[in-house]
């Protein structure tokens, strides 16, 4: 089902993408709008796991520095297909994790310091597994090709917003109202469904989280306790750009940040996990 939803909402994207091409881009507009959001999302997308890893200070390990945690990376790789990913560790107070590389056979998962001290073990395998779900399921090449949408269509709404109101339209038929509120509503729109994308994302690695591990309530315990954690102590180096990465958000959002959220509500994460425990969702 999760899916099925990103691939609907993958579409949902290109008809947008299209739409406002075709009304105030036109088509060479269009191509070179996608050409450069292309270049700077992809390029981002293929050195992503130097530049998150280098960006929160995360610390390559061995086995021998923390085998307990490696041994667990392994083990749970294993169970899932997966090559073995390279392992970090984040010297911060924070609990949270996220996994990164382009994919499978560049994989990479981080954990903070404060998430090693406040989960339990199945808790943390739950985590882990949630993490290598991310890299099998290449998540981070699905949130990159919608990346480079919403940059596209921003880029073209912007530039056709700023053409209707300098570029000496004849206004009899509206055209520049309509260009005006399409430069609005256009990003806003794709902004959304790139936030569903992420969403529906977080869902489908928490259900291959708890396939991997065997241990979706583990997982839900985990999601509980680094939900309130981060509420009481927000990462405090924590970027908007990449907090769609962690498991939990890092960022302190309060009222309408809510709905601009890359994460859905933990709530609702731990309900389809206990429907998983209880073998009423597949």
């Amino acid at each position: 089902m999760n899916g099925m939803k990103t691939t609907f909402l993958m579409a949902m994207m290109m008809v947008l993408f299209i739409i406002v091409g075709s009304l105030i881009g036109g088509q060479s507009g269009m191509v070179i709008a996608f050409i450069i959001s292309l270049a700077l999302n992809f390029g981002s997308y293929w050195f992503s796991d130097k530049i998150v890893l280098k960006m929160y200070k995360a610390k390559q390990v061995t086995k021998e520095q923390v085998p307990e945690l490696y041994n667990m990376v392994e083990d749970l790789s294993q169970r899932a297909d997966l090559p073995m990913p390279k392992v970090y560790i984040m010297e911060n107070p924070t609990p949270n994790a996220f996994a990164t590389g382009r994919n499978p056979d560049n994989g990479a998962v981080a954990v903070t310091t404060g998430i090693m001290r406040i989960l339990n073990r199945d808790e943390l395998e739950g985590v882990i597994a949630h993490e290598l779900a991310h890299i099998k399921n290449r998540d981070i090449l699905v949130s990159t090709i919608a990346a480079t949408l919403v940059g596209t269509i921003t880029f073209i709404a912007r530039m056709a917003g700023w053409a209707a109101l300098f570029g000496g339209r004849d206004d009899r038929d509206g055209s520049i109202i309509a260009d005006l509120a399409l430069m609005i509503l256009a990003p806003l729109v794709a902004v959304l469904i790139q936030l569903a994308i992420s969403r529906s994302r977080e869902f489908g690695a928490d259900a291959g989280g708890a396939e991997i591990s065997g241990k979706p309530l583990a997982l839900a315990s985990a999601l509980g306790k680094l939900n309130s954690a981060n509420k009481q102590l927000p990462m405090k180096n924590a970027d908007t750009a990449s907090a769609h990465m962690f498991i939990v958000n890092p960022l302190k959002g309060t009222g309408l940040a809510k709905l601009f959220s890359t994460h859905p509500a933990s709530e609702e994460r731990i309900k389809r996990l206990q429907e998983i425990a209880s073998g009423h969702r597949v």
